[in-house]
This record gives C-alpha cells, sequence and structure tokens, in this order.
C-alpha cells in the first residue's frame, strides 16, 4: 500500500536536495538523491519525482504543474458529470416525446 507524506514533509525533502544541489561541492542531482532519500526514509524515486515535479511547479522545468493537473481533473469529472446529465437529459426527451405521439382515448 502506498505511504501518504505529509505535504510539509515532501517539501522539506525538496528543499533539503536543492540546498544541497546549490552547494559549491554539489554532485549530480541523482547523486544527492542517493544520498538523502534513505535519511529520510523515503525511496529514491519518490524523492526524484518530488523534486522534479517541484521544480516543474517553479516554472524551472517543463511540464504540467501540480495547479493544473488539480484544474484538469476537476475539469475531467465535471466533463464526465455533465455527459451524464446530458444522456439523463436525451432519455428523458425521448420518453416524452414518445408520449405526445402516442394517440389519446377520449
Amino acid at each position: 500500500m502506498a505511504v501518504k507524506y505529509e505535504q510539509s514533509f515532501k517539501d522539506r525533502a525538496v528543499r533539503m536536495v536543492l540546498d544541497r544541489l546549490n552547494d559549491d561541492d554539489a554532485e549530480t542531482r541523482s547523486a544527492v538523491i542517493r544520498e538523502v532519500a534513505p535519511r529520510l526514509g523515503v525511496a529514491r524515486e519518490t524523492l526524484r519525482r518530488w523534486v522534479n515535479q517541484a521544480l516543474v511547479d517553479e516554472g524551472k522545468r517543463p511540464g504540467v504543474s501540480t495547479e493544473e493537473s488539480a484544474e484538469i481533473r476537476r475539469l475531467k469529472r465535471e466533463n464526465a458529470e455533465l455527459r451524464r446529465a446530458n444522456e439523463i437529459l436525451k432519455t428523458a426527451s425521448a420518453f416524452f416525446a414518445a408520449e405526445l405521439d402516442r394517440p389519446r382515448a377520449r
């Protein structure tokens, strides 16, 4: 099962990596991540993804920001809901149109 980390923990972990990269004797990003991840008890790949997403969010790397991703998810949910509502309205209008076409007993 996936572990959920607090956003503040993620932010501190990313800050540790980025601060270490800004040092004069900085190694490569992957070397810093290999060094920091075990100290924090986080998988290297997880920390790498957090760092990459932080760089995207800061505009230092191309990609979809966290805010844009959340907006896309929200719009997809809204779109699915509107499609369901549209199908219900189509079914209802077909039902009522059939009722209007039926001859009535007098």
